[in-house]
């Protein structure tokens, strides 16, 4: 009964702050310049694309800057591969079944690699999000142009995220993250870790497919999250943030893109044009990523209360669809994802996954642990 009752205390347990404004003012000004960059040249509908690169910067949150730099390059690989294949899939119109085999692939691709880096936030989660939602809009721009502009913006995110070097100078040639070793049972855990994600990620796709709703890589990302947890407890916790989350970010999200809030336009008839609108809709979606930020280490469902109208009013600026049928369907797959990811957390336990203890709450981008001979600065 303890273990009931401290289990249902994680799941709204908010975690003690660390500096999480710092981190989330470096991610909200990595998004904004690229994206209001955008913004001034009338190009609102390529900010799905600045935004992906851009959030190379939620890597490495809290490490010593040279840690931060390297971790943040491998974070880059990952988010630019999905927004290389999503575009890919996109120019060449490659949807339905061939989209579930080719992101469950990368699914598992992306944990083994995550998983030997070691990765924080944990696996391939925004790999496999930038694929589905680039795969899922017509591509306005040639492919080059739309991985130039994710790639700039992923680079931007890596200086500042670097920047507070050249302010503290302070390099520590000690500083390491504690890596697991590479014995043969790791490696067994890899492949065994990647399987669950092939079978979570490829079953909710498949699911979304058959229903025929449009867009089963909203299920696909969801099936995803369970996974990054550490073990069965924290996995289901994430499962259950991530549908409680996302239902109460549609909510938000319902409130910007329904036709009632323009109803405002009456008052400011500026706002009946598209043009501002769109402009509107770029300015929240940097608001609502550094809210992101700021719960993202201390409670997964509150990030995801602000993540949700970020990837939904990226994707509306991207390519606009009826905002009720957009919201529905997304609670749906986002339902069916979780519970699907879920389920294969459950019947295909990781090594070990049995006898670990009850943990606090760590989300993706909890902090990694590491090793310095002082206190990082930033």
């Amino acid at each position: 009964m303890k273990h009931v009752v401290a289990q249902l205390r994680a799941l709204h347990r908010l975690e003690p702050a660390t500096n999480d404004h710092l981190a989330a003012l470096r991610v909200a000004l990595s998004v904004a310049v690229p994206s209001l960059l955008l913004l001034a040249a009338g190009h609102t509908n390529l900010i799905i694309y600045a935004v992906f690169g851009a959030l190379t910067g939620m890597y490495g949150r809290l490490e010593p800057h040279q840690l931060r730099l390297r971790h943040q390059g491998q974070g880059a690989l990952v988010l630019l591969s999905g927004v290389a294949v999503g575009v890919a899939l996109s120019v060449n119109h490659i949807h339905s079944w061939w989209l579930v085999a080719v992101e469950a692939t990368l699914a598992g691709v992306g944990s083994v690699y995550s998983d030997r880096v070691h990765l924080k936030p944990n696996g391939p989660f925004f790999g496999i999000l930038a694929l589905g939602a680039c795969a899922s809009v017509p591509a306005a721009v040639p492919w080059y142009v739309a991985m130039l502009i994710a790639a700039a913006s992923s680079v931007f995110s890596i200086l500042i995220g670097f920047s507070g070097w050249v302010r503290s100078r302070s390099w520590e040639p000690g500083a390491t993250r504690n890596m697991p070793s590479r014995s043969s049972a790791r490696r067994r855990e890899l492949s065994v870790h990647a399987a669950r994600y092939v079978l979570a990620v490829g079953a909710a796709g498949t699911v979304g497919v058959i229903s025929g709703t449009g867009h089963p890589h909203w299920a696909m990302a969801a099936a995803a999250v369970p996974l990054a947890g550490a073990d069965l407890p924290s996995s289901v916790r994430r499962g259950v943030h991530r549908i409680v989350g996302t239902l109460l970010g549609l909510a938000v999200t319902a409130v910007v893109i329904l036709p009632g809030p323009w109803a405002l336009a009456a008052l400011y008839p500026r706002l009946q044009e598209p043009a501002h609108q769109a402009a509107v809709l770029a300015l929240l979606v940097i608001l609502f990523q550094f809210a992101t930020e700021l719960f993202m280490t201390r409670h997964y469902g509150l990030a995801m209360v602000w993540f949700t109208p970020v990837i939904l009013l990226i994707t509306q600026l991207a390519s606009p669809i009826e905002p009720g049928t957009l919201i529905v369907e997304r609670a749906v797959e986002t339902l069916v994802g979780a519970l699907l990811g879920i389920l294969v957390v459950v019947a295909v336990r990781r090594s070990g996954s049995r006898t670990r203890k009850v943990a606090p709450a760590h989300p993706a981008g909890a902090a990694p642990l590491l090793r310095f001979p002082r206190r990082p600065r930033h």
